[in-house]
């Protein structure tokens, strides 16, 4: 595995000692146990339904997660947004989807719903390597918006791809296209404070931090100020209308930032 490279294989084995396997065969389970005996230690807990496996993914915090689809058993969709939205603490845990499938739906399907890594069964060790190579030893920005949760879509099957688009730099983009981003989710969690008020203030936590790096990364005490104020407000203990009336100042505040041309295009969010 991975060469021999004893290196290699420590550093991967560190990230992967509770892995989780939610798939409806039981022989899958076993086949990934086998193929990882390698990496020491490593424990293998199935799940073979959604409920099952999100029940155990709370359980035993894996920090590994391989799903199925619909088509072959288990939803991985759904699960995987299921965890991706919830408080588990492996909310942000590599996810990689295996299945007899290969469709062009299913593979962007599986990359809007936050999986990491896609694989075809029947797989080969070579197979489960690049994968694991993939989401342990190269990993992806976290985006933490309304619409979507989950590593950076632009880098999605790493382990595959080899465009000109695989570089690190193209994963967050320049500061200015760090910076678009971090506002065009400010802007959408705020609208969404109402329909989907816990992702809402998740997203918007997470961008008051993002931002606050943007501004010490390009020198702008005004975007800096901003952005900690976000912050502030989003760790207040304000009562209700008055923390909305204060968490809306300071979205607004911060979209004075926004380009005059940035019409919210899709990007990463």
């Amino acid at each position: 595995m991975f060469d021999g490279n004893l290196r290699t294989i420590q550093r991967v084995a560190a990230k992967v000692q509770r892995v989780l396997v939610v798939d409806s065969n039981p022989a899958t389970a076993r086949l990934l146990a086998d193929q990882l005996r390698q990496l020491g230690g490593v424990q293998i807990f199935p799940a073979p339904t959604i409920e099952k496996g999100y029940a155990m993914a709370r359980a035993v915090d894996p920090q590994l997660i391989f799903v199925e689809s619909a088509s072959t058993g288990v939803d991985g969709l759904i699960l995987t947004k299921k965890i991706r939205r919830s408080d588990l603490v492996c909310r942000e845990a590599p996810i990689i989807m295996c299945t007899v499938e290969a469709t062009a739906e299913l593979i962007f399907g599986a990359r809007d719903a936050g999986v990491h890594e896609f694989m075809r069964k029947p797989f080969t060790i070579g197979d489960l390597e690049r994968r694991l190579e993939a989401v342990t030893l190269k990993p992806r920005d976290w985006i933490e918006a309304v619409q979507y949760v989950g590593p950076d879509r632009r880098r999605f099957n790493s382990a595959d791809y080899k465009g000109p688009r695989k570089r690190k730099a193209d994963a967050k983009g320049t500061i200015a296209a760090r910076l678009s981003q971090a506002l065009r989710i400010v802007r959408s969690a705020a609208q969404a404070l109402d329909s989907d008020p816990n992702q809402a203030r998740r997203a918007l936590a997470a961008q008051a931090v993002e931002l606050r790096k943007v501004g010490d990364a390009v020198k702008e005490p005004r975007l800096i100020a901003a952005a900690a104020a976000l912050e502030d407000c989003m760790n207040s203990e304000l009562p209700g209308p008055q923390a909305r009336a204060e968490l809306l100042a300071r979205v607004d505040a911060l979209m004075g930032f926004m380009a005059a041309d940035d019409d919210g295009g899709r990007g990463a969010a």
